[in-house]
This record gives C-alpha cells, sequence and structure tokens, in this order.
C-alpha cells in the first residue's frame, strides 16, 4: 500500500491536487495520513521524522518503505505511473517547458511568498520551531512574492494556461499557491486580472474543492 503523509500545508495539499487529477482516489491501493500541524504533530511523531528527518509534508511512503519526499517530486513519479491524463508534457521538448514554467514559479513567487508568510501572519507558529526573517523582511518578501504574481499575470495574457495551452503541473502550482495564499488572508495584487480570470477558472476543477477540506 502506498501511504501520503500529509497536512493542511499547501504543499501536501498541491499533491493531494495531483491525485485528484489523476483520479487516484484513497482506497486498498492508496491511503492517506493526516498531520495537525497547527500543533506540529508531525515534528513530534517518531515515527514520522523517522521517514522525513525534517518532519515536513508531504512523503509518500511506497510499499516496500521507500519514502519520498518534496511534492514536486513526489508528483513527478506519481506521474511515470499514471501518465495519463497527461500533466508534465508528453515529449523532452513538453517536459522541459512545464518544468521551466514550475521552476520560475517555485523560486520566483512560492519562496518570498511561503517566507514572508512564516515572518508575518504565520509568525506565532513558525517561530518556535525555525529560524524566520523579521517581520519587516517579511513584509518586503510578500512584496517581492506580488511583483512577481504581476509577472505571472501577464505571462499569462488572455490564456488560462500557462505552458503548452493545456491543463499541466505549472497551472496547477499557481492556482494551487494561489489557494493558500486566500486561506491565510492574503489577495492577487491589483492589476492582476488575468491570474483573477485563470483562478476563478481553475477554481472550477474537483480538485480545488481539496482547499475547503478540514482535513
Amino acid at each position: 500500500m502506498t501511504t501520503l503523509h500529509s497536512s493542511l500545508g499547501p504543499n501536501p495539499r498541491l499533491v493531494r491536487m495531483f491525485m485528484v487529477e489523476k483520479g487516484l482516489e484513497e482506497g486498498p491501493d492508496f491511503t492517506r495520513v493526516h498531520y495537525d500541524i497547527i500543533s506540529g504533530a508531525n515534528r513530534q511523531d517518531a515515527g514520522y521524522v523517522a521517514k522525513n528527518p525534517l518532519g515536513t509534508t508531504p512523503t509518500l511512503e511506497l510499499d516496500d518503505g521507500t519514502c519520498l519526499t518534496e511534492s514536486w517530486p513526489i508528483c513527478e513519479y506519481v506521474e511515470e505511473l499514471h501518465p495519463t491524463p497527461n500533466l508534465f508534457g508528453e515529449s523532452p521538448v513538453e517536459r522541459a517547458t512545464v518544468r521551466k514554467w514550475t521552476r520560475l514559479f517555485d523560486q520566483e513567487v512560492v519562496v518570498p511568498m511561503t517566507m514572508g508568510f512564516r515572518a508575518t501572519t504565520g509568525r506565532p507558529m513558525f517561530e518556535p520551531r525555525m529560524t524566520v526573517v523579521s517581520p519587516e523582511a517579511g513584509a518586503e518578501l510578500f512584496a517581492m512574492a506580488d511583483e512577481k504574481w504581476r509577472l505571472f499575470d501577464g505571462f499569462l495574457g488572455g490564456s488560462n494556461h500557462i505552458a503548452l495551452g493545456r491543463f499541466t503541473f505549472a497551472d496547477l502550482i499557481i492556482f494551487a499557491f494561489a489557494n493558500f495564499g486566500f486561506t491565510v488572508g492574503w489577495k492577487l495584487p491589483e492589476g492582476t486580472d488575468n491570474l483573477a480570470r485563470f483562478v476563478d477558472t481553475h477554481n472550477q476543477r474537483p480538485c480545488a474543492a481539496i482547499w475547503t477540506q478540514a482535513e
């Protein structure tokens, strides 16, 4: 049995959304274990930390005991086992294109956005567990992320797909982290009407319902 060790964090929810897009529902071959990250259960459970020493989520535990961490590699692993519907590209050029947009978004938006959250809104939860920057630096990081959100608004233009002209993992990560932002009081920056349309469109997908679930 494959087990997804998960939580309410944006990265485990990204993996769960990917699973839904793949039509992989929980059942006899796939199950999910939920950790309360608010209380830090994922970092206090010795059994889990033995599987993932960083204590982060998600972790995909395979039936042979192998543990895969980090949301993007987990999704690529699942894609190789379940290539339909294709979300990473069907040719070397397509896969490179999807990875290009994913990496650009991950580096330019996800990193400063999540660091900014940890230092500001999420500070009471994160400060006792890890080093965080000052609230002032956190606000600057949020501003940096918003600048890049505007950049992606321009990249999208009138399209609802950032790569290949169809829904891919690059789209999934963008609207997943927009939804993460909404859950912590963030709003799309002014002047990002293309992104607003993009998010509204993809929030009609069944996988978006994960953001309204308690676990």
